[in-house]
């Protein structure tokens, strides 16, 4: 068995005209159900994007190091710039950054991962989610973002990778 670890440090961070860039899901799960409404995630994971990676993979890492999920991701949700007040360093000093985040679509969810001992995993509808987002910009990307994909859409685009047969109700990691 091997162990899973959380990549840690800023060496390798990714840095853009004064922004530290980051990347970002928000999971979420499709439930077959009638009775059950859309879930998603109580956390939106994101997190640096590294020298050593593309934005879709650091985007699938956070979620695999923060919610012990992986998934597909099925859409680009957009780009989020906000000011951090503990994201500062040299090569940001005033904190700017911009998240990259999509929509993943969970398919395992892990018993062990690297971050569980500091987050817990737990499945909320959307209108949940929203109450537990502490930062604009995350209420923006599930608010415009996430429900704006939905609205226009999602499940036609989810159908054409034959994940989904009928859109009655989705869940959330």
């Amino acid at each position: 068995m091997s162990v899973l670890v959380a990549r840690t440090g800023r060496q390798q961070q990714r840095y853009q005209d004064g922004y530290r860039l980051l990347a970002g899901c928000i999971p979420f799960k499709y439930r077959y159900s009638e009775e059950s409404s859309g879930k998603l995630s109580e956390k939106i994971v994101e997190g640096g994007w590294e020298n050593d990676e593309t934005v879709e993979e650091a985007a699938a890492r956070e979620a695999l190091e923060e919610a012990g999920v992986r998934g597909d991701l099925m859409h680009l949700l957009g780009d989020y710039y906000f000011t951090s007040k503990t994201l500062r360093d040299e090569s940001s000093p005033a904190g700017l950054c911009k998240a990259t985040m999509y929509a993943l679509f969970v398919n395992e969810e892990l018993e062990c991962w690297p971050e569980q001992n500091l987050r817990q995993r737990s499945w909320l509808t959307v209108s949940e989610a929203d109450e537990c987002c502490r930062h604009s910009w995350m209420k923006k990307a599930l608010k415009e973002g996430f429900s704006g994909w939905l609205a226009d859409g999602m499940m036609s685009t989810m159908k054409d990778r034959n994940h989904l047969h009928s859109p009655t109700t989705f869940d959330k990691a």
